[in-house]
This record gives structure tokens, sequence and C-alpha cells, in this order.
């Protein structure tokens, strides 16, 4: 039976609104995809290092995704977890952020940062901080820490929030140590000239910059993303490097959602890095 063209059109514009509305609103939300890189020369065949990148959580509540995330974290068993801000939006949230920690294996060390949205809803650094630290964590607050992780030495540099929070990269790096890598924590990307020209003025070699904030847009039309949050710069996800000797950046799509419950061409993530051991 043949149908008119009418009929044909207003077919396909719902199987395409609903293949929409399945995607947005459940798949690239709730599916949480493992974006894997080898960098310098680490490899498949390799002794790394691995580390895994958490980044906007927005916890508003502990559903299966997190509880698949988690157990997806223990099999990997990555030797470090970097947080980059904005695990939750409300102070009345922290107890969300302590279950979800604890459902990853204590022994892994994690080291965070703050976020915008951690001071929008005026979460307190001190029950942020202690919360980190009763699930094997440090909160860097324009701090420095040194790991040492199979014989390596790992300085990670943690920033404090560019457009909340008082970013002072200068007072972050002050106790810097000369380690085999440098990693810096830095949650919106658009602080990341500064970053650059401090490590330049003062000799501190960075090798990797790592940012969340933008949620890849949340919604990215064939790579053009229309609303990107202040702060996020010309920024929006994967991987940059203004110059050929400057450290790379790596913004990562994050986990949650802020104003609208979707996403559209920007799938929630998990980044794993493996750095030679």
């Amino acid at each position: 039976m043949r149908i008119s063209r009418r009929k044909f059109l207003t077919r396909t514009a719902l199987a395409i609104g609903a293949i929409f509305l399945t995607d947005s609103y459940w798949f690239e939300k709730y599916v949480i995809e493992t974006k894997e890189f080898f960098l310098g020369t680490a490899s498949k065949d390799s002794n790394n290092i691995k580390i895994i990148q958490i980044s906007d959580l927005h916890l508003k509540s502990i559903g299966y995704q997190h509880l698949n995330l988690a157990k997806n974290i223990n099999h990997l068993q990555p030797d470090l977890i970097i947080i980059t801000g904005d695990s939750i939006e409300k102070a009345r949230k922290l107890n969300l952020l302590h279950e979800f920690l604890l459902l990853i294996d204590n022994h892994i060390p994690k080291v965070a940062i703050m976020g915008n949205w951690e001071y929008f809803g005026f979460v307190d650094k001190k029950e942020l901080s202690k919360v980190y630290a009763e699930n094997n964590g440090t909160l860097l607050l324009n701090e420095n820490k040194r790991y040492t992780i199979k014989n390596k030495t790992i300085s990670i540099t943690g920033v404090d929030d560019y457009v909340t929070g008082n970013s002072d990269v200068s007072n972050a790096m002050k106790n810097h140590q000369k380690s085999d890598y440098h990693l810096v924590l830095n949650h919106c990307p658009a602080y990341t000239k500064e970053i650059i020209n401090h490590q330049k003025e003062n000799k501190h070699e960075v090798d990797y910059i790592f940012s969340g904030h933008t949620h890849g847009g949340q919604i990215n039309l064939l790579g053009f993303a229309p609303f990107l949050p202040f702060g996020s710069g010309k920024y929006v996800k994967g991987w940059y490097q203004e110059n050929k000797d400057d450290p790379k950046m790596y913004v990562s799509k994050g986990i949650g959602t802020t104003f609208l419950p979707l996403r559209f061409g920007s799938r929630a993530e998990i980044a794993l890095f493996h750095l030679p051991a």
C-alpha cells in the first residue's frame, strides 16, 4: 500500500525525533565511553603508568551509570585518578560524592581540584577535602603534590577554578619539584594561556594539562557547539596544543550535565592515559 508524501515525511520526522530523544536523553548521558591514549613512548605492550581522568560528575544521585563507571575503573586498576572539578553542584550533595568514591577501590590514589559549580553551590572546602581524604584522595587548591609510581616521580599541580575561585598558577607551582612528569589539573581551559606563560617564564616544565568544564558543548552539531560555558575559551573537547613546544592539553567532555539534562554529539566519557614507566 502506497502512503502519501505527507505521511512519509511525518513518519520520517517522528523516527528522527525518536532517535534524537533516545540518543540525547539516554545513550550519550548514561553509556559512558572510555577514551584511551598512549602518551610519549607508551604502547600496549609496555609497562605503563595508568591515569584515569574523571571530570564534571555533577552528581545529583547515584545511578546505574555511576555503578558501572566505578566497576569499570576497578577493572582497569589505574595507578592514579585525577578529578578535574564540578563533582557536585550543592553542599548538601557532598554525601553523594562520598558514596561514589566508596565504590572505587580505596587503594587507588586520587587527586582532585574544584570547579565553578562547587563554588556556586557553596561547598565547604574543608569538608570537601575531608571527603577526598577519607577516600585516599587529595584536594589541591593552588597546590602541588608529588607521587612516586613505578619508580617514576609525578608532580601534580592543581589550579583553583578560573571562573569562581582564585586561580593562581604561580602559587600553585611554588613548591614544584622537578619530576619525571609534571601534570597540571585546570578545570577551565580558558586559563591555559596563563599556565603556559608561567611555566615558560619560570622554567617549570609542564608535560600535560587536563581540563573539563565544557562538557564538549553538551549539544555538538557536527563539530559546532552552540553553547559553551564562560571559562571555556576557544576549547571544546579533546586534545589541543598552541605551539609545538607547549604542553598538550586534554579537555574532557565529562560525565554529568547542567541546565539541559541531555547530550547530543558529546557522549559522556572518562579518559585513560598511559605514560611510559
